[in-house]
């Protein structure tokens, strides 16, 4: 098999891309230390188009001050096999200098929705991401774009970007890569001790308890809280957030008992390891007997 094309500017993303201008193109954006869920989204790119494109950037301008910018995990020939035997049919693995050339003075931002949850305690994080992921949309002119649905409040900021910035690119979410015992899987999750790691899958089945409850007409304000409280009595340091959320909007819902479709949002920091997930919550409908 000959080697995956690696793009390493704008200009050859460009050259690339007008090669194959009468075929549709898929998009996956990812910062690289890939896994098993990185990958399940270039097969469901495969399905939808003509050309996959791969891209790996560890973005910086979407990092705090005190985060792991320069920890974060880096193997780019481990991830370039990956890519290509996934079927991925090229890579844009630009530099920063190529991203954010000398005087870069624009910031994309999505008010709204990158205000809460994520947004409260990584003050700059969502601005980094739409910015970066507007470049990248332009600069390769996919037809569609695939992001993980794992990080589920990223995907909205994106798809609220897309439409305000008319950027004609269909964003699609891909269902979450899970472990067998629930564990979402995360490139940070190389950080977990053994301990940790046993520990960790006590978040899903938070969020999947609280999925149930809310189905079975328990209040919302009353999940939250039981589920914030079996997180930390597993053996997690703290809970930044665990809510029941509009699906589209991500605004708070009524802390009665679940009344339209919804997703339940969570960040939780275990040892170093800060782990985020998601799951949809959805009200039972009533038996037709009843």
């Amino acid at each position: 098999m000959p080697p995956i094309p690696v793009l390493r500017t704008p200009k050859e993303l460009r050259t690339w891309r007008s090669r194959a201008l009468s075929s549709r193109l898929a998009l996956t954006p990812t910062m690289g230390a890939l896994h098993d869920g990185h990958l399940s989204l270039i097969r469901h790119a495969r399905t939808c188009v003509d050309i996959v494109l791969a891209s790996i950037f560890v973005n910086p301008t979407q990092f705090g001050p005190n985060e792991d910018f320069h920890a974060y995990p880096r193997d780019e020939a481990r991830d370039l096999a990956l890519l290509a035997d996934a079927g991925c049919d090229a890579v844009y693995a630009p530099l920063a200098a190529s991203m954010y050339p000398l005087g870069f003075d624009t910031t994309v931002s999505v008010a709204n929705l990158a205000a809460p949850l994520e947004g409260a305690f990584r003050p700059h994080h969502f601005a980094g991401v739409a910015t970066v992921v507007a470049k990248l949309l332009i600069q390769a002119s996919p037809d569609c774009a695939v992001f993980g649905e794992k990080d589920y409040q990223q995907l909205q900021v994106i798809r609220r970007m897309a439409l305000d910035l008319d950027l004609h690119v269909e964003i699609l979410g891909a269902p979450i890569v899970r472990e067998a015992d629930g564990l979402a899987l995360s490139s940070r999750n190389v950080y977990l001790s053994p301990s940790e790691r046993a520990i960790a899958p006590a978040l899903y089945a938070a969020l999947a308890t609280a999925a149930r409850s809310l189905a079975e007409g328990e209040r919302i304000a009353i999940v939250e809280q039981i589920a914030c409280d079996s997180v930390v009595a597993a053996g997690f340091e703290s809970v930044d957030y665990l809510e029941v959320r509009h699906p589209a909007s991500l605004k708070r819902l009524s802390p009665g008992p679940l009344k339209e479709e919804a997703r339940i949002l969570t960040a939780a920091r275990l040892g170093r390891t800060r782990l985020i997930d998601n799951i949809a919550a959805t009200k039972r409908p009533a038996r037709a007997d009843a």
